[in-house]
C-alpha cells in the first residue's frame, strides 16, 4: 500500500528577478494566492524581490503564512529588510547550502517557477535527492510559457538514454 504523507507546505523556487515575460510575475503572484487559499505554508528563498517577491505578496495578501529562509549576505540584495519584517517567520542561514537544506526540512513538496542558474540548481538538488531515494515529495515545473521545455526535453532525453 503507497503511504500518502499530506501537503502542508510547498517550497517554491524561482527567480528573484522579474524576467522578461510579465507573466512570470502573475504566475508568482497567482501561485501565492493559490497556495494562500488552499491554507499551505509557503517556503522559499526569502527574497522580496522579483518571481520570489511576487509569490510572498500573493500568499501574504490572501492572508497565508510564508516562511523565508535566506543567507546572511543575500538579505540586502534580493530583499529590503522592511519587507523581511512581514513574514510569519523568517531564518537567516550561514550559506546556500544550510538554506536549502532548510527550505528542504520545511517542505512537502516543491514548485519551480522560472528563475536563473540558482533556480536550476536548487531543483535539480531535489531531484537528485529524490532519484537517489531520499524522498518522495512531489516536484512541479510550472512551465509559464514554455519557459522550462528546454529543461524536459533533457529530462526526457537523460530517462531515453538510460540514466533517469
Amino acid at each position: 500500500m503507497e503511504k500518502t504523507v499530506p501537503i502542508r507546505s510547498i517550497c517554491v523556487y524561482c527567480g528573484s528577478q522579474p524576467g522578461r515575460d510579465p507573466a512570470y510575475i502573475q504566475a508568482g503572484r497567482a501561485l501565492g494566492k493559490s497556495i494562500a487559499a488552499h491554507d499551505l505554508r509557503l517556503v522559499y528563498g526569502g527574497g522580496t524581490k522579483g518571481i520570489m517577491g511576487a509569490v510572498a505578496a500573493g500568499v501574504l495578501a490572501h492572508g497565508g503564512k510564508v516562511t523565508g529562509i535566506i543567507p546572511d549576505f543575500l538579505v540586502d540584495m534580493e530583499a529590503t529588510r522592511h519587507s523581511l519584517g512581514q513574514l510569519d517567520e523568517l531564518i537567516v542561514t550561514k550559506d546556500m547550502h544550510e538554506r536549502k537544506h532548510k527550505m528542504f526540512e520545511r517542505s512537502d513538496a516543491f514548485v519551480t517557477l522560472p528563475g536563473g542558474i540558482g533556480t536550476l540548481e536548487e531543483i535539480v538538488e531535489i531531484m537528485t535527492w529524490g532519484q537517489l531515494g531520499r524522498h518522495e515529495k512531489p516536484m512541479v515545473f510550472a512551465n509559464i510559457g514554455g519557459f522550462w521545455d528546454p529543461m524536459l526535453s533533457l529530462v526526457t532525453h537523460m530517462r531515453e538514454e538510460g540514466f533517469i
